[in-house]
């Protein structure tokens, strides 16, 4: 006899946009009538092994609405990096539940823990349906045009550069904004969205899709700043030499590693102070500002892309109706099918699973320190309505007397 149970979980960094995913699932998962309980794993898949569920059937649809507009994880989320015993004992712990559809709202590694577990389930002839729901802010998936949560977070890089660069423009200097992207530059090239004018910053942008050189980024900074009398700088966390090692491991020794063995590329502000530092002592520049946007482009409570909120809800449906009318796993993908309108598709899980998108080439420029109107055109409609807009006083001056300054 059917349980009629679904369960559903939150992994990896939250965003503004997952719990709509979540929502999405509820919600839509309530319009089918073999759906009998629809359970949550606090904190992704360690609650999971821990047995720690939260019936979200007993919840209001109009406090699912509230939830489902709220940045970060509703449930909770966990930086639990599963292997395959960890997969078994999830395994274990859906077929105790008896649950028949499981679907897990993540990245890359949270799509790897959907497609073991999926395999888990074939091999015990457990009928169990297993869906991978998108959701990074890196944008870093394959199969996908974009990634829901991604929008929101580059929404946020836009106006917080274009800011950065009104501060700059009324005190002249050099500003460094370091930005979330370890392997993919597509947050960090979001800053370019805030530029309005030909001379407005950011003026150079620095990804990991291409070689940092520490003397050609000064010698970059120094034409800028002679040009403009400023430089509004954006850079990804994670650019690197040409061995691969991260130009922050190498700028200072003391530096923190995360539960993985990475050296911790967000939150300490590290890397932003370095170059600071080589700036002012190499180029000899005394206004030098930096800051690491860290941890807050990720749920920005006030900046949060209506187009995203959108197809992170959609995600979350169409994972339910895969799971319902369709006859295998997989991980749901957003695809475009013009400007603007999307699509979505149920790709294979190993398509997805453990791998990473980066920028394509047609995005970066042949400088490699700013992005192509292609991905400006790619990036535009995703952002949302209502961008702010800056201006400036036309320049209309006034006859000096004493001829002084």
């Amino acid at each position: 006899m059917k349980s009629g149970k679904i369960l559903v979980a939150q992994g990896g960094g939250p965003t503004a946009v997952i719990n709509q995913s979540l929502v999405g699932v509820a919600l839509e998962a309530r319009r089918f009538g073999e759906v009998q309980r629809i359970y949550g794993a606090r904190h992704g898949v360690r609650g999971i092994v821990n047995e720690d569920f939260v019936d979200l059937t007993q919840e209001t649809s109009h406090n699912l609405e509230l939830v489902a507009g709220t940045p970060a994880s509703a449930l909770g989320s966990t930086r639990d990096k599963p292997d395959l015993k960890y997969c078994q004992e999830i395994f274990k712990v859906l077929q105790a539940h008896e649950i028949e559809h499981f679907f897990y709202i993540g990245g890359n590694d949270s799509s790897d823990t959907v497609r073991i577990v999926s395999e888990e389930a074939h091999k015990a002839n457990y009928p169990l349906r297993s869906i991978h729901i998108p959701k990074t802010i890196d944008n870093d998936l394959v199969g996908n045009d974009h990634t829901p949560g991604f929008p929101s977070a580059a929404r946020f890089v836009a106006q917080a550069f274009a800011g950065a660069n009104l501060d700059n423009a009324a005190l002249p200097g050099v500003y460094v904004g370091v930005v979330m992207g370890r392997h993919a530059g597509f947050l960090t090239a979001a800053s370019a969205l805030g530029k309005k004018f030909p001379d407005d910053g950011p003026h150079l942008i620095y990804l990991p899709e291409r070689t940092f050189v520490l003397d050609k980024f000064l010698a970059d900074v120094k034409a800028v700043y002679e040009r403009y009398g400023r430089c509004v700088i954006a850079v990804s966390e994670g650019i690197h030499d040409e061995s691969g090692a991260p130009i922050a491991a190498q700028l200072a020794r003391d530096l923190e590693h995360d539960a993985h063995g990475n050296v911790q590329l967000s939150g300490s502000g590290g890397l932003a102070d370095l170059l600071c530092e080589e700036i002012k002592t190499k180029l000899k520049i005394k206004r030098v500002r930096g800051d690491t946007f860290g941890y807050v482009q990720r749920s920005f409570i006030g900046c949060v892309s209506d187009v995203d909120q959108r197809e992170a809800r959609e995600v979350g449906e169409k994972a339910v109706q895969y799971a319902m009318w369709g006859g295998r796993d997989g991980s749901v993908a957003i695809k475009r099918t013009g400007f603007y309108s999307v699509d979505y598709e149920l790709v294979p899980l190993e398509s997805v699973a453990g791998k990473t998108r980066t920028m394509e080439d047609d995005f970066i420029s042949a400088s490699g320190t700013d992005v192509t109107d292609a991905f400006r055109l790619y990036l535009r409609p995703l952002l949302g309505s209502g961008m702010p807009d800056a201006y400036r006083l036309r320049t209309n001056p006034v006859a000096k007397v004493l001829n002084r300054g």
